[in-house]
């Protein structure tokens, strides 16, 4: 089998195919600190995308209340037992990915899912892990916990999706990245469900076929963000271009918040797909968790973050999220403003660093009235 390079995991892993990167990569960070859970971005993709028969128990975008929450039931909790308990060793992941532990003649170590597994969207909501006993102290990390994490599909490098469809249905565009299945040659084997460690696969129960987030590709083409990011009322999304590390150019967005900065993380790294959607870690959960979800870096992220209005240049990246539905190739941050700017260099938004506010006087005289709360 050969051998391709995962910087998430930093090694080289066993995979099917030689090692083939698109022109450039789709991504996308979501800030896991904003986000409310008000489901916008979930209905925004299912109105969009969904709503056809034989879709109606699917989510291409979900939120679920970790860590109770999951959709379809115990799709993570299924991964760990699949990956096995496994130490870092650093920034080394020294287990197993679903592609080392695939049984023979497999492609990839994964379960598929039960029908009566994706009829719980909202399962787990809202639960908190932990009790508040008598006399307890407030402090960070709570010992009372819960946050909210947004989910679609990963549009990976080394998609499991991709190696385990024995009709080739399912491709990596190479003009952006974004993983698609061809409709017209899946036979709804589920092969590709049972692969993907993230279960962002989902079956037609019309068509038979699967189905699967498409990264509103043809919003993309036409240089806009996709929906679930332009809908979040919270702002805590942002889409971009990912290079490799090696090629990280910290004009893109994406590549310094995640390689400059290292502020943003991909969900489970160990199991070795090399997802590319990034998440800001939540600053209030247990070390412990954070780590298995998000790998070692958790702690770095965690400091910058907590320090961020220290990084005028960071924190200017992070105003634009929200900022315009136009898809943002290049950034910079001068004279208390964020700007962003499209592939061909045209200034598409001017985002203050600081909203800019007054402080009107106690006794107005132009209006002869004070102002003041009033019951």
């Amino acid at each position: 089998m050969p051998k391709v390079w995962n910087w998430q995991i930093n090694r080289e892993m066993d995979f099917p195919y030689e090692e083939s990167r698109p022109k450039r990569q789709f991504a996308a960070v979501f800030d896991t600190n904003k986000c409310i859970a008000c489901q916008t971005c979930t209905i925004a993709c299912k109105t969009t995308w969904t709503s056809g028969r034989g879709q109606e128990h699917m989510f291409w975008n979900n939120v679920e209340t970790k860590p109770y929450g999951f959709y379809p039931l115990g799709w993570d909790v299924r991964l760990m037992k699949l990956l096995g308990f496994h130490q870092w060793e650093g920034e080394t992941y020294g287990g197993e990915t679903v592609f080392e532990s695939a049984p023979q003649g497999t492609q990839a170590n994964g379960y598929l899912p039960e029908d009566q597994d994706w009829a719980h969207p909202n399962i787990g909501e809202d639960e908190p892990c932990g009790s508040v006993e008598q006399g307890q102290a407030f402090g960070t990390p709570h010992d009372v916990w819960n946050f909210y994490l947004p989910r679609i599909c990963n549009h990976c490098t080394y998609a499991a999706c991709i190696t385990a469809c024995p009709r080739g249905a399912i491709y990596k565009r190479e003009e952006d990245g974004v993983v698609l299945i061809d409709q017209e040659r899946c036979r709804g084997y589920g092969e590709c469900m049972k692969a993907c460690p993230y279960k962002k696969v989902l079956p037609n129960s019309v068509t038979r076929t699967s189905e699967k987030c498409i990264g509103c590709y043809p919003l993309i083409e036409q240089g806009y963000q996709t929906r679930c990011v332009t809908t979040c009322i919270g702002r805590i999304r942002l889409n971009g271009w990912i290079s490799p590390p090696d090629q990280a150019d910290p004009e893109k967005p994406m590549d310094y918040i995640v390689h400059v900065k290292k502020l943003a993380l991909p969900l489970y790294p160990q199991a070795g797909l090399e997802p590319n959607i990034y998440y800001i870690p939540p600053v209030h959960v247990p070390g412990r968790y954070l780590k298995q979800m998000f790998g070692p870096g958790y702690k770095e992220a965690v400091e910058v973050y907590e320090t961020l209005e220290e990084d005028q240049q960071l924190l200017g990246c992070l105003t634009l999220f929200g900022s315009t539905d136009k898809w943002i190739d290049r950034f910079r941050v001068a004279g208390g403003y964020a700007y962003g700017y499209s592939e061909d260099g045209r200034e598409l938004v001017r985002s203050p660093l600081r909203e800019p506010s007054e402080i009107r006087p106690f006794y107005d005289e132009k209006h002869q009235a004070y102002r003041h709360n009033t019951p």
